[in-house]
């Protein structure tokens, strides 16, 4: 199991909240990461360039004003969530930071991933 699995508190649907602020969440609710997003104004997307034999490459979003955003190319919700799904990833995020701001940050990783 990775490190950041085994410390994130799990959500499994929108009513849950956060135990505390800087506090590290996990889910694969649709739900969940959808409501994530659009609180952020984030759009679905994938890296452009790591796509392979027509299937989705590395799932990310795009955030308005982001300036990686030149490299990347929105997908449909279906898409992202059509690959999140096949690759049995989890979504690995924070709502927001020990500062009580917004966080942005998101790592979508495989529950196979073991680092510690």
């Amino acid at each position: 199991m990775s490190r950041s699995l085994k410390y994130a508190q799990p959500i499994a649907s929108p009513d849950q909240r956060p135990e505390r602020l800087g506090r590290s969440l996990v889910t694969t609710s649709h739900a969940v990461i959808q409501r994530w997003a659009r609180a952020r104004k984030a759009k679905p997307a994938t890296i452009a360039g790591t796509e392979r034999d027509g299937r989705v490459g590395v799932l990310t979003f795009n955030f308005p004003g982001w300036r990686e955003g030149g490299r990347l190319k929105q997908i449909t919700w279906d898409q992202w969530f059509k690959t999140f799904d096949l690759r049995r990833l989890n979504f690995i995020y924070q709502e927001r930071r020990s500062d009580g701001k917004q966080s942005n940050f998101f790592k979508p990783e495989s529950p196979d991933r073991e680092d510690g």
